[in-house]
């Protein structure tokens, strides 16, 4: 994911600030991981420098004065073009979980049976949380459970796998 696109993308509505826009991509993006401010502002100043946002005015509000950005022309192509953009299927196996069951081989059965234990328990938390989430919540957890379900199916296959090197 490229927290610049996203920031320029929280910005198409209307000008704002850093902890708004911190505050948005945490809400909306439910489930990612939160974005830190020193983050944000390091993006910001990034965006700011290839002429993708502008200040657009500062604020002091009865608190710390608010830098408000906007998404310029040229931040609103780049956007635009990032949108347009498919996202390539990865080219490689990148997965913790992969990598333990492939250097235990023969021995992977166990951990594989803990795993699909810890799979299933965190499917239940994510049904659960779909009861009262927003939606973007919902969706968040959505997408999870289906990773998730695909995990557990590649889990049966490898227990089935490591079975029969085991019997063989």
């Amino acid at each position: 994911m490229s927290t610049g696109h996203v920031l320029l993308g929280l910005l198409v509505e209307r000008p704002k600030h850093g902890y708004e826009l911190k505050k948005e991509h945490d809400h909306r993006l439910a489930g990612a991981k939160p974005l830190a401010y020193g983050q944000v502002y390091a993006t910001l100043q990034r965006l700011e420098r290839d002429d993708f946002v502008e200040v657009a005015e500062t604020r002091q509000e009865g608190g710390p004065e608010r830098t408000m950005y906007a998404i310029t022309d040229s931040g609103r192509a780049e956007l635009a073009q990032w949108l347009e953009t498919v996202e390539p299927p990865a080219p490689y196996v990148a997965s913790p979980l992969f990598a333990r069951v492939a250097v235990a081989g023969k021995d992977a059965d166990g951990y594989l049976v803990r795993q699909r234990e810890a799979h299933l328990a965190r499917m239940r938390e994510l049904t659960a949380a779909k009861a009262s989430g927003a939606p973007a919540q919902v969706l968040a957890a959505d997408y999870a459970l289906q990773h998730l379900d695909a995990d557990l199916r590649w889990i049966e296959t490898a227990l089935s796998r490591v079975k029969e090197d085991n019997d063989a």
